[in-house]
């Protein structure tokens, strides 16, 4: 009987140790989260075609990132590459150029973009007289300047753009010498004796032939040279875009007008309507991107800027780097009939 009570037991004990001694299973991994096996290393990468392809993937990446790195985007949202050099060499006159224009480690810039923030506090009265001074360009200046362009020989305006140049050598001569540039006063006045003679009167350029550097200079640049930097931009009837600083710039060249000091009432009002014209005729080509532009007071405003900026910084550069400037494209003091201060 002791036996049979204990039979029971003894079966429950065997039981519990077979499974005891059973190994355990781990469950299978679901099929989403199956890793199939590497692939075996290859012996030689550059015939591997995953290789092949990372090497291209990323030869590809570093040369954008470098593009992008390297150009710059002026205000019309279009890249510009600045000039290249060599590695730990001067600037170049090219560099330079660029760096005033949009910014760069040889220009001084105040923005992004090397253009310095418009300092325009009285833009509510600039736009006003911006709209009267659009209407008089557009209802006279611009169509005279057509019609200019369409009747005179294209060598006639050429001798009118020469002469008028050739005017402007004694007030920039002696802007060069207020600003320190003895060597370049010295090319402008070798300059005027050669055109107002071999070019009898400055109808024909024979310095450019002779390679005579041609720059022009006004008493508001010189200011900039001096210190007098930054002024909020006015808009003046007739004469345009204008800063504070130039404003005191006309009252300076005034009296170096070769202009003003005819005395015949008709001749110096029939060539001061002449260069007036001749100076419209320089602006048409910028009339398609004025009429197109969404706000053409702050179009014609910005560039002004900039461009006076620029040749303020060509000013203080240019005992370190030699070469031509541009003409002046605004309105020069002297081809305005306005009341004779010099006098």
């Amino acid at each position: 009987m002791t036996f049979l009570r204990t039979l029971p037991l003894l079966a429950a004990v065997l039981l519990l140790g077979a499974c005891a001694g059973k190994p355990v299973r781990a469950p299978a991994p679901p099929p989403s989260t199956s890793v199939s096996p590497e692939p075996a290393a290859c012996a030689d990468p550059a015939r591997c075609p995953a290789t092949q392809e990372a090497a291209t993937a990323t030869t590809a990446t570093t040369a954008q990132a470098s593009t992008q790195a390297d150009s710059h985007v002026d205000d019309a949202g279009v890249a510009a590459t600045p000039p290249a050099s060599a590695e730990g060499a001067a600037p170049t006159d090219a560099e330079d150029d660029f760096a005033a224009l949009y910014g760069g480690p040889t220009g001084d810039t105040g923005t992004a973009n090397g253009a310095a923030p418009a300092y325009d506090p009285w833009e509510k009265y600039n736009r006003q007289m911006h709209r009267f001074n659009l209407a008089v360009d557009r209802g006279i200046a611009r169509p005279l300047a057509t019609a200019y362009v369409h009747v005179v020989p294209r060598v006639a305006r050429t001798g009118v753009s020469n002469f008028f140049s050739n005017l402007r050598s004694p007030l920039t001569m002696v802007n060069q010498l207020l600003q320190g540039h003895a060597d370049d006063a010295w090319d402008t006045l070798g300059r005027f004796l050669m055109n107002s003679t071999l070019g009898i009167g400055g109808l024909f350029d024979p310095a450019s032939k002779a390679m005579v550097p041609r720059r022009s200079e006004d008493f508001g640049q010189t200011l900039g040279t001096w210190g007098w930097r930054d002024s909020r931009y006015v808009e003046l009837p007739f004469f345009g875009p204008r800063t504070v600083r130039d404003v005191f710039g006309l009252a300076g060249d005034t009296p170096l007008s070769p202009l003003r000091r005819i005395e015949m009432d008709k001749l110096r009002l029939g060539l001061q309507g002449l260069q007036l014209v001749d100076t419209r005729v320089q602006l048409l080509s910028l009339d398609d991107i004025r009429d197109s532009a969404v706000d053409e007071y702050a179009l014609t405003r910005d560039a002004w800027l900039q461009r006076r900026n620029y040749q303020i910084e060509k000013d203080l550069r240019r005992d370190r780097h030699r070469h031509e400037d541009d003409e002046q494209t605004t309105i020069p003091v002297d081809a305005m009939p306005m009341p004779d201060w010099g006098r």
